[in-house]
């Protein structure tokens, strides 16, 4: 039986360090631009931060044909600044209902390999996982991040690849499954290439979600033993 590949999403779906982000991005936006923002990414949207980075300057008045030279500033300071924080997402980072005994099952499961595909870049998720205790549970270094590729659908693939080249088989749509919370996380499985079980934990409802096209809907992570019959079930769907 092939192995399947289980892409975790990070944010409201197994932490939530939502006001932590926000200030991480105001300090950066501040220190590169040399100004405070009036306006701050939108809440729980999915999107890569590369893209949140740029939509941020545009937001807040920065001229076009300053955006890139300065989104490449942001992007590059990012993981280093949510770093310097560490203490903070240790004691206001939140671990989502579930979420410890979600991935423990799914790392002891014969024949899944847990990694993540992510908005964040790889410093800021690896800091995050860390710090809040979840790093122990995935494979990092087979994941999709923001740092590979700004448009998410793009880090199924990426992910796929670095896990065939670890474990010596392929991984296809119907080897691959993604748990998120987020339309974006539905897209990117519908788009990159793997079947999605959703996760109503964010800003998003199970309708919205279903709507999206996610194969299954839970509206958390607390019943272990649905979650892992979903995996196997989406991925023979």
């Amino acid at each position: 039986m092939n192995p399947i590949l289980v892409l975790w999403d990070i944010d409201r779906t197994l932490v939530y360090t939502g006001d932590i982000d926000r200030r991480v991005y105001k300090e950066t936006f501040t220190s590169v631009v040399g100004r405070p923002p009036a306006a701050l990414p939108a809440r729980g949207t999915g999107v890569t931060m590369p893209l949140a980075v740029r939509e941020l300057l545009r937001v807040n008045q920065v001229p076009e044909q300053s955006v890139e030279v300065l989104a490449a500033r942001i992007i590059a300071e990012l993981p280093d600044r949510l770093a310097s924080h560490r203490e903070l997402l240790a004691t206001d980072g939140i671990v989502m209902p579930g979420a410890v005994e979600a991935l423990a099952a799914v790392q002891q499961a014969e024949g899944l390999i847990p990694t993540v595909v992510t908005g964040n870049l790889r410093g800021s998720a690896e800091t995050k996982l860390r710090e809040l205790g979840l790093i122990s549970y995935l494979d990092t270094t087979i994941g999709g991040y923001a740092s590979d590729d700004s448009h998410r659908p793009a880090l199924v693939r990426v992910a796929q690849d670095r896990a065939a080249a670890k474990h010596g088989c392929p991984f296809s749509r119907d080897t691959t499954v993604i748990v998120g919370d987020s339309l974006e996380d539905v897209r990117t499985g519908l788009e990159g290439g793997a079947r999605v079980i959703a996760v109503a934990s964010g800003t998003t409802s199970e309708e919205q979600l279903r709507d999206a096209g996610a194969q299954h809907v839970l509206p958390d992570l607390t019943s272990v033993t649905t979650l892992l019959h979903l995996i196997r079930r989406a991925s023979t769907a």
